[in-house]
């Protein structure tokens, strides 16, 4: 009953963090960091999103291979299904929410950023409280951080501008423009981490005792 609790709360986290990346993409603000590149790269050449994401994470799968210790690489290649999965689920949200920004004013595209920071943050700790698969984009900064000895923060944070940069370059040299970043960007960047904290403190005691783990991750 608890494995079957754990599983049904990662799945639900990786709903909210596949609906609150989606409408971050429809804000017209910016997307968020990590995103932005297979954001630009759809964008740029009329690709889709849902499969340049998934491409992305496999490269992040495959970064990971040589960043962690041999006996972490078989348990990191079930982050390819995690990919596939992650990129349906970003085209299924894109099709099924037909909200258009330029339709809405200022106001109610912040607002529906907000939405997507919140349900980003509340995936991402869903996900991450149950310990199974990381989505590729957390484990790639994960075993960043491991390997360079760095605070997990502070790999987070230098790992979104390196995403930021080269979505900023992409668009420059074959737009002519910067795509996918603004102010919602920065928004996405500061927000995400605020809410996966406002989630933790409010329902990882309580999400972690339904799947029969410690808060810490560990089975009890």
């Amino acid at each position: 009953m608890k494995k079957a609790s754990r599983l049904l709360i990662y799945s639900a986290g990786m709903l909210l963090l596949a609906a609150g990346i989606t409408l971050n993409t429809k804000t017209g603000l910016g997307v968020s960091p990590i995103i932005s590149v297979a954001y630009s790269v759809s964008a740029v050449w009329g690709l889709n999103f849902g499969l340049m994401t998934t491409l992305l994470y496999l490269l992040f799968v495959a970064a990971q291979l040589f960043l962690r210790k041999k006996e972490e690489r078989a348990a990191t290649l079930y982050q390819i299904a995690v990919s596939a999965i992650f990129g349906g689920l970003l085209n299924w949200f894109s099709d099924w929410i037909p909200y258009d920004s330029a339709c809405h004013g200022l106001a109610a595209n912040l607002g529906l950023l907000a939405l997507a920071i919140v349900l980003t943050g509340a995936g991402v700790s869903m996900t991450v409280n149950m310990r199974l698969v990381p989505n590729p984009g957390d484990g790639i900064v994960q075993a960043i951080a491991a390997k360079a000895g760095w605070e997990l923060g502070l790999t987070k944070n230098i790992f979104d501008l390196g995403c930021v940069a080269v979505t900023v370059l992409l668009g420059l040299v074959f737009a002519g423009r910067v795509v996918g970043i603004s102010i919602g960007t920065l928004l996405a960047m500061l927000g995400v981490g605020r809410a996966v904290a406002l989630t933790n403190r409010l329902f990882r005691e309580k999400m972690c005792a339904a799947a029969g783990l410690a808060e810490g991750g560990e089975e009890v």
